[in-house]
């Protein structure tokens, strides 16, 4: 079992870098829109669970309600989400994304989608192509494990 625990850790470390890297590049691609990369992580969040409550995308996102406050008061004054009460609890709101704020989010993936598919078809083979098709749905699943 042993061996397979150093290739885990060695796996794990070839990814936390690579991942990093991925990371900083993509947000260097977002941040040329005007939302910030938190905001746009929020606003992607709340389109994939709505409607959601701010307690809920606080703990997914590991930072306290307040913090997720913040960036959910930036995002309704931008016009990109509204907030409706809680049928179940009228105490809570839940939010959902507007129009407006689903076309900032599926404009800026797009860019960022557009930029990546022109990497893989300049500097990529078919068959690493189809390998890095095949990984997407396991970091996913990494993301979601740890």
């Amino acid at each position: 079992m042993e061996a397979r625990d150093a290739v885990n850790r060695s796996t794990a470390v070839a990814l936390r870098l690579a991942l990093g890297s991925f990371k900083r590049r993509t947000r260097e691609a977002a941040a040329q829109g005007e939302l910030t990369t938190p905001e746009l992580s929020v606003l992607a969040q709340i389109d994939r669970a709505a409607p959601v409550a701010i307690a809920d995308l606080a703990r997914a996102q590991q930072i306290t309600p307040q913090s997720m406050g913040a960036t959910v008061a930036s995002l309704e004054s931008h016009g990109l989400v509204a907030r409706a009460p809680d049928p179940e609890d009228r105490r809570r709101s839940l939010l959902t994304v507007t129009a407006k704020g689903g076309d900032v989010l599926h404009s800026s993936r797009d860019a960022i989608s557009d930029r990546m598919a022109a990497a893989l078809g300049e500097s990529f083979t078919d068959a690493e192509v189809a390998v890095l098709a095949a990984a997407a749905p396991l970091l996913e699943r990494l993301s979601q494990r740890f």
